[in-house]
């Protein structure tokens, strides 16, 4: 089951071991600091072409940032 608390929380992590500010994802995937602030403490998401940039940069599954799995490894191949 979804929860937001656990979508922000991996968004938080993700971001922290790579090193980068809120700020910088929030103009990787178009947003304000503000709306990622508001993701990593668990009350607001995002779109789904916002979802799949996340995942892309970081190079993680979408189930995984949606707590359907623990396993962070993508199972598919990525096509551009």
């Amino acid at each position: 089951m979804f929860s937001k608390k656990l979508f922000g929380q991996r968004i938080y992590e993700l971001r922290r071991s790579a090193g980068e500010t809120q700020t910088f994802l929030g103009e990787l995937i178009g947003v304000k600091k503000g709306q990622i602030s508001g993701i990593e403490k668990g009350i607001a998401t995002t779109t789904a072409e916002r979802i799949a940039l996340i995942c892309l940069h970081y190079n993680v599954s979408a189930d995984y940032l949606l707590g359907l799995t623990d396993d962070p490894e993508p199972k598919y191949e990525v096509k551009l």
